[in-house]
């Protein structure tokens, strides 16, 4: 028989409480019984980053985490990352620029994984964003479109943010 556990975990800004199976991937609850499939799982080990969402504003493989690590954490899946009214965040702006979304398995994984890295590293070289996608795999694009979008959102916040400091 198997042991279940209750938790408590925010995903995109929304309190969810629920009964799980102590074995239950973060994946599969996000999936399964959220019923937020953005989050695609592809391999199950951890090695394609199609799972990718952010826990506690860090890109996590959701596959490889266990919900019950989740108690108590604020999760964000690809359908997070979009404003409330809908609006897009500038890498996913740019992603549809760049026509970066080819076929769109590996694309929830890449926008999550790039929104942590561009967070912390807001000026990155092309060299960066290519070493930053180096755990998403992606076999349609050819990663140009994916990194030139990468390259685009991290000017348009940095104008962005010159532009609200030049207010001040």
């Amino acid at each position: 028989m198997a042991s279940t556990r209750r938790i408590t975990v925010d995903v995109n800004g929304r309190r969810h409480e629920t009964e799980i199976e102590s074995r239950l991937h973060l994946g599969d609850l996000l999936r399964n019984v959220l019923g937020l499939t953005g989050t695609h799982l592809g391999c199950e080990h951890g090695a394609c980053g199609a799972c990718t969402v952010l826990v506690d504003g860090e890109a996590v493989r959701s596959c490889l985490m266990l919900a019950a690590q989740a108690d108590g954490a604020e999760v964000t899946t690809v359908e997070g990352l979009a404003a409330d009214d809908g609006t897009l965040s500038p890498l996913q702006e740019a992603f549809s620029a760049h026509h970066a979304l080819q076929c769109g398995f590996c694309t929830p994984g890449v926008l999550t994984s790039l929104t942590a890295f561009l967070r912390d590293n807001p000026d990155p070289s092309e060299r960066d964003v290519r070493e930053a996608l180096s755990g998403n795999i992606c076999r349609c694009t050819g990663y140009q479109p994916i990194v030139d979008a990468a390259l685009d959102a991290a000017r348009a916040v940095r104008s962005e943010q010159g532009n609200a400091n030049d207010g001040c």
